[in-house]
């Protein structure tokens, strides 16, 4: 077998790429500036590349290193998997899970499903995050979260993704809008309607387009928002029509709001489901807790 660096130089390195700083770097890893140092030097020797240029305000990351760290990153967060399952064996009632969930979700269904998870899995203990898709995927990849609570489709590629449930859209709009007494909406007709959405980034813009089939030009692009309670209230205010997910709806989220809410026919949705990474040693339970939640949603 090949010989290998030790891990501790390739957390060196991890954090140097992160901090571009030694001293920073050293705290980072609980050592001496001179111990993280020299650990670079070993390893820039074992691998017979440059991985950083240094000087005294600086440290710059050579192309070689940058991308040595890129896959570091990686065989880091395996080697904590190996450990988590370890010790997941040893103290198998202790069960600690970081879950993220994008804005367009987490606010609507992690009142539903917690209560339910709690008391399927009272050995776990969950900590949540929201952001955005792509930098949730980011830190499931880079073992920051465990799984991902996300909206579909969405490019996840090497991720184990699950789907727990459709999501239709509803066409909302002023009370005053010509469509507002309409019983329903047909999809069709939405190509001929200027929408407002969520700005660039968020995946429920792009879901919007793709299920309804619409092109970028529907969407009126002086009258983007960042959250979906800011949407609700420009067609409140008369600014324009939207379409908003299911789960919202269910939630009450348009209660007390001057709005219409319109069923769009035939339906066109997005799903709801969970990812993880195949190497993590949590995958039983995330299987186990995916039939759980199918079983009780749509609550």
């Amino acid at each position: 077998m090949k010989q290998v660096p030790s891990l501790k130089q390739l957390e060196y390195l991890v954090s140097l790429d992160d901090t571009k700083h030694f001293g920073n770097a050293s705290r980072q890893c609980h050592v001496t500036p001179s111990t993280l140092s020299a650990g670079i030097r070993e390893l820039e020797a074992f691998l017979g590349v440059s991985l950083a240029e240094r000087t005294k305000r600086m440290v710059l990351m050579t192309p070689q290193g940058a991308e040595i760290a890129r896959r570091t990153r990686f065989l880091l967060r395996d080697a904590e998997d190996i450990m988590s399952y370890a010790q997941g064996q040893l103290e198998a009632s202790k069960v600690e899970m970081h879950l993220g969930v994008i804005p367009s979700v987490g606010p609507f269904l992690l009142p539903r499903i917690l209560p339910a998870l709690r008391d399927k899995f009272p050995d776990m203990k969950l900590y949540l995050r929201e952001e955005k898709t792509l930098d949730l995927l980011s830190k499931l990849r880079s073992g920051k979260i465990d799984l991902a609570l996300l909206a579909l489709p969405f490019e996840t590629e090497e991720l184990c993704v699950e789907s727990l449930m459709d999501d239709p859209y509803h066409f909302v709009c002023h009370p005053d809008h010509p469509s507002a007494k309409r019983k329903r909406i047909h999809s069709i007709d939405l190509a001929d309607t200027s929408l407002m959405l969520l700005e660039e980034g968020h995946c429920l813009r792009d879901h919007v387009l793709e299920a309804c089939r619409l092109e970028k030009s529907a969407i009126r692009s002086e009258f983007e928002a960042t959250s979906l309670h800011t949407l609700v209230q420009m067609v409140s205010a008369g600014l324009g029509v939207t379409l908003l997910p299911e789960i919202a709806i269910q939630a009450h989220f348009t209660a007390g709001m001057n709005v219409c809410v319109i069923p769009v026919v035939p339906k066109q949705s997005r799903e709801i489901g969970l990812a993880w990474r195949s190497t993590s040693p949590y995958v039983d339970r995330f299987v186990s807790m995916t039939d759980f939640l199918r079983d009780v949603l749509p609550l």
